[in-house]
């Protein structure tokens, strides 16, 4: 969506939760889409010539297995089901077997989303691998950790993109990123003023606050979390991943999960679905289908996030390579 509001055009996908697919395909419309493990998808032989003659190729590995909320290193190696995909894979190899994708297509350029935590921790040596294996495929490739709500999007989402250019195609914008390291120059800094809650608040109200949750409401703080609540009244915190909205601010990160979140300043009750919905830079008549609204929008890169990354790989690379 985000690269059909920079005026691209979408070819298709690849996708391996089917649920997923079905609302993508019913609200894009894609001409190829591909129901499938990258692990398959990366080894066809029968793919058409549009796909092997792309602008870009963007991706989204599933990062779970990097996320400061997860077990992050007790979990690397496992092959495990996870949500993302509801399949049995090892989540921390799917960036390499994108990347394998690259190799054999050989887009101008490759986009790749991930979170903080990668560049946290024994996580870095995942980023170095990356580098040499984008460098393997015929790729410069430099990261830009982002934060949405410095790009126009309602909310306070850090991620980090991963932008790499085809060698062949990157001498006319090279230039001595450091003493050692040529880089194609390309500028990602977004500093937008924050769109706060109060600027797109329906006024509408969520579901009522579950009792355990409640009865913290009017002790927690504008922006505050239950569990830094409970901590402050000297008491054992509870596993409690909510926290009251600050209207004053843009949304913290959406959670895909049900049992976290942020839930109204005003009243006893979460955010209402329109204003989830509104904070992922989401259209209001996407349809959903039969997923949860919140979880789509919480697993998703918001919209707009894509957008203005896309206007800016245009505007310094794409366009001159056409001129």
């Amino acid at each position: 969506m985000g690269y059909k509001l920079a005026g691209f055009d979408v070819l298709g996908c690849n996708e391996i939760d089917p649920k997923m697919m079905d609302a993508y395909k019913t609200n894009h419309n894609p001409k190829y889409a591909y129901l499938e493990p990258i692990q398959e998808f990366k080894n066809r032989k029968d793919l058409p010539s549009e796909l092997y003659n792309l602008d870009i190729l963007d991706g989204s590995p599933p990062c779970s297995s990097f996320s400061m909320a997860g077990n992050r290193e007790k979990d690397w190696g496992k092959d495990k089901v996870f949500k993302e995909g509801q399949a049995k894979q090892v989540l921390d190899t799917l960036f390499f077997d994108f990347i394998d994708l690259a190799k054999e297509l050989q887009p101008k350029i490759v986009v790749a989303e991930n979170v903080e935590g990668i560049l946290m921790g024994n996580a870095k040596k995942y980023v170095r691998k990356i580098y040499e294996e984008f460098g393997n495929a015929g790729y410069y490739v430099q990261h830009f950790l982002l934060n949405a709500s410095k790009m126009g999007v309602p909310q306070r989402r850090k991620r980090v993109f991963f932008v790499a250019l085809r060698k062949d195609l990157a001498i006319p914008f090279l230039h001595q990123s450091d003493m050692f390291t040529q880089m194609p120059k390309i500028e990602m800094e977004f500093n937008e003023k924050e769109i706060p809650f109060k600027e797109f608040d329906s006024g509408k109200k969520g579901m009522k606050l579950f009792p355990s949750v409640s009865e913290w409401y009017d002790k927690v703080q504008l922006g505050e979390s239950v569990c830094n609540c409970i901590r402050r009244h000297g008491l054992k915190e509870k596993l409690y991943s909510y926290s009251k909205v600050n209207p004053d601010r843009a949304l913290k990160t959406i959670l895909s999960s049900y049992d976290s979140g942020e839930f109204r300043h005003d009243s006893q009750h979460y955010l209402h679905i329109d204003d989830i919905i509104k904070g992922g830079s989401f259209p209001a008549d996407y349809d959903f289908l039969n997923l949860k609204p919140k979880y789509l929008v919480g697993m998703s890169v918001p919209p707009l996030m894509i957008a203005r990354i896309a206007d800016e790989i245009y505007n310094q690379w794409l366009s001159k390579l056409e001129n």
